[in-house]
């Protein structure tokens, strides 16, 4: 088991010492996609899985969900959390046994995600219909410090339903002077780069674990286009993800690194529980 940077009450304490009125935000890796975002007093969750339902569910099938890394906060200590994303209906980004604690922790929070999906999503978490806040491509939602743009994802085709909604996407957050891309899953597709250039991109999180027929599960990118990808579209900083949680479905970061070096593309790898702020980007 890889242990975790920090995990726990030091996690949190690492969390909620940060300075409120800074101009700075930062940046906590929770593992999988799950990242949080501090801005200004305000909390943003993008695709949480702190649980051990996948494993669980898997145990005695063919594709065994082994847990690698540590599991770094229980949800119901995120208490204090403004607004939280799913970008896909798949239980590592949309899951009950991370979602219903923090929804009851957290009456007040929002929680973002592609309009198509909205029964799904209300039936998993048994949730009101109106609760979540969605959106599709070329749409935006605001909530908070918190502005969202929705960017189609291929996880691996470009999926929509009889309304030409997606049903995978992922996200540009803006906020202050920042915009973040959270890719959810997804494979490189034809104009995607064209769709993120004009945003301009300060980081880009994007999943390395690739696309591999025989682990019979969607896939993603891989290192060399998470790396390639980034540059493509100008991203100040790529900071890859969706690795070293589960044995069959992971990457080296140590490849991304090599690659991305050869490309001067900036990047910064983090360890489950570490964090990250924006006085690290390059100029």
């Amino acid at each position: 088991m890889i242990a975790a940077y920090l995990k726990g009450n030091a996690l949190l304490e690492s969390i909620k010492s940060v300075k409120r009125d800074s101009d700075r935000f930062h940046l906590w890796w929770l593992g999988q996609s799950g990242f949080l975002i501090h801005w200004q007093g305000q909390y943003l969750l993008l695709d949480p899985y702190l649980s051990d339902s996948l494993t669980l569910k898997y145990a005695s099938t063919e594709k065994p969900h082994i847990r690698m890394t540590e599991l770094v906060l229980d949800p119901s200590s995120l208490d204090f959390i403004d607004v939280v994303t799913s970008s896909h209906n798949h239980t590592d980004h949309l899951d009950a046994d991370t979602l219903k604690p923090l929804m009851k922790v957290n009456p007040k929070m929002k929680f973002i995600i592609p309009e198509a999906n909205r029964d799904f999503v209300t039936q998993r978490l048994q949730c009101d219909r109106d609760y979540p806040m969605g959106l599709n491509e070329k749409e935006k939602v605001s909530t908070g410090h918190f502005t969202f743009h929705g960017i189609p994802a291929a996880h691996n085709l470009l999926e929509r339903n009889s309304k030409s909604q997606c049903l995978y996407m992922g996200y540009v957050v803006e906020f202050g002077p920042w915009k973040i891309y959270h890719s959810g899953d997804t494979l490189w597709y034809d104009g995607m780069e064209d769709i993120l250039k004009p945003f301009g991109v300060d980081v880009a999180i994007l999943p390395i674990n690739g696309n591999k027929p025989e682990r019979k599960v969607a896939g993603n990118l891989d290192v060399d286009e998470a790396a390639r990808l980034g540059h493509e579209i100008g991203a100040r900083m790529v900071i890859p993800c969706h690795y070293d949680m589960f044995t069959f479905n992971t990457a080296d970061p140590a490849e991304f690194a090599r690659v991305a070096i050869q490309m001067h593309q900036p990047f910064h790898i983090l360890q489950c529980g570490e964090s990250w702020n924006s006085d690290l980007l390059p100029d």
